[in-house]
């Protein structure tokens, strides 16, 4: 079934947490609302879910107007971040939990119940602890049941808030792979709420970047990562470097280096930012003939798997610059701290600032 948002608005006093939101997700597909704290994905997912009304706009499931159903009578799966598990009844209880709580005319019988509720236990892997009470399961544990008693009452579609946000990094990422396999299996519409980039851009199908209660970008893991549509996107989204100047005649001057942008060919003088990020620098010993680059010094390094990391300070003003090599490059360069070289942008988005965008 899929989901559709109109034009969403919603305020709590003088804090505007939606502003005009419009969304559209189809069936089967895992949508990931990413932004920072306050940005209004989680005020968007609780409209969704019905937890709250919109003080404007509507939300559509399957076509039709569903924004004053009630939250009982939508069919929605819920999972949070801290589980919400009931502690005195065990794993089989819990999942079961929401069919036992149907009206009579309405409620499978004790045989279908157990049928379904073993069913889902097998679907998260962990039908042998039907018998556990909750606080006898591990975070990751506890948080499949948590999906399975969502489950269970077989949502038209399903909400995630945080849903790994209490685990350990270990975890988070094998529950990550886990959920991308059990939501190809589902074919429902999902949408989940993280404030972790890696989290979206590896489970996802579409990425929704919120900010100040707004939409900035909708798109693919792939396309959000490689075509960032505002500075914001640029910057949330990985780490980058950011070069702060002045645009003439499709050149961006900042920091001693030129920038080509010519999309802004026509642009006299109006200050502007490139975003470059750490693995877009070529690093050389000496200047390169031909190719704009910085004086830099090596502060500081350190190898994590196949990268290295390096932390540059600009010759003459000191700042900070992020670059990134593969290992056989550092060692290559045979790199030591102290080392004067030239940091050399392959790559840069330019934004003209505040809003016009270019490539």
């Amino acid at each position: 079934m899929s989901i559709e948002v109109r034009n969403l608005s919603r305020a709590f006093g003088n804090f505007r947490a939606l502003d005009n939101v419009s969304l559209q997700i189809d069936t089967g597909e895992l949508v990931a609302l990413l932004g920072p704290s306050g940005c209004g994905k989680t005020t968007l997912l609780r409209i969704i879910a019905g937890l709250e009304r919109p003080d404007a706009g509507s939300v559509l499931f399957a076509g039709e107007d569903a924004t004053s159903v009630d939250v009982r009578k939508r069919q929605v799966g819920f999972v949070f971040q801290h589980y919400a598990l009931f502690r005195h009844m065990t794993v089989f209880e819990n999942v079961a939990f929401g069919l036992r709580a149907r009206k009579r005319s309405q409620r499978p019988s004790e045989q279908a119940i157990q049928d379904k509720v073993h069913e889902l236990l097998q679907l998260v892997q962990l039908d042998w602890l039907a018998d556990r009470y909750p606080t006898q399961l591990s975070g990751g544990q506890r948080q499949r049941i948590a999906l399975a008693r969502a489950l269970a009452v077989e949502p038209r579609v399903l909400l995630l808030d945080e849903p790994f946000g209490a685990l350990d990094a270990k975890v988070r990422k094998e529950l990550r792979r886990w959920l991308r396999r059990l939501h190809d299996e589902l074919n429902v519409a999902s949408v989940f709420v993280t404030h972790d980039q890696e989290e979206a851009l590896e489970v996802a199908d579409r990425i929704v970047l919120m900010n100040a209660g707004k939409v900035e970008q909708v798109g693919s893991p792939r396309e959000v990562w490689e075509s960032p549509a505002t500075p914001f996107v640029y910057g949330f989204l990985g780490d980058v470097n950011q070069f702060r100047g002045r645009l003439r005649d499709g050149v961006l001057h900042a920091d001693g280096m030129r920038f080509s942008s010519p999309t802004h060919a026509d642009v006299e003088d109006t200050s502007a930012i490139a975003y470059v990020r750490p693995h877009e620098f070529d690093i050389a010993r000496d200047a390169q003939q031909g190719r704009e680059g910085l004086a830099v010094k090596l502060n500081h390094a350190y190898l994590a798997g196949p990268s290295a990391y390096l932390e540059l300070a600009h010759a003459d003003s000191g700042r900070i610059i992020e670059a990134q090599l593969p290992e056989q490059r550092f060692r290559e360069l045979n790199l030591r701290e102290g080392d004067a070289l030239f940091a050399l942008p392959r790559r840069a988005r330019i934004f003209a600032t505040p809003t016009e965008a270019a490539t």
